[in-house]
């Protein structure tokens, strides 16, 4: 399986619910930084994963839907703990849905999976796989 990787950083403020977040119940900042792993088992026409300037802006595109956003006032959001893994979801499926639509090119369709780690600190983070089908 051949991947690609890129790069970025969302800053976002959230509080969760339970007593399992101890102080991370309170209002709190975090700055994540953002891998995204685009996967597949064989290389396109042009020899490449895909297109990596594409998935650097569509990654990027998706992170200023969330950037210097409080995640708490967000109406998709409502009563959800923003969690690190719940966020690598989000953005794993929004990123999946640019490859669907053709954000990402037409070598993209040919991806068979994308996976998106966000790292909290040097210490800690989560990461969300996920399989990409054809759209339909």
């Amino acid at each position: 399986m051949f991947s690609v990787t890129v790069r970025d950083h969302v800053m976002v403020a959230h509080s969760f619910r339970g007593e399992v977040f101890g102080p991370a119940q309170r209002l709190h900042g975090a700055t994540f930084v953002v891998d995204a792993t685009f996967r597949r088992a064989e290389l396109d026409a042009d020899n490449i994963v895909v297109d990596i300037g594409l998935a650097t802006q569509q990654l990027g595109a998706v992170l200023a839907d969330l950037n210097y956003r409080n995640l708490d006032e967000v109406p998709e959001f409502a009563g959800v703990n923003t969690s690190t893994e719940f966020l690598a979801k989000v953005i794993a499926d929004r990123l999946a849905d640019r490859v669907h639509s053709g954000a990402l090119g037409a070598g993209a369709h040919g991806l068979a999976g994308i996976s998106v780690t966000l790292r909290e600190s040097h210490v800690a983070w989560a990461s969300y796989d996920r399989d990409l089908h054809p759209a339909g």
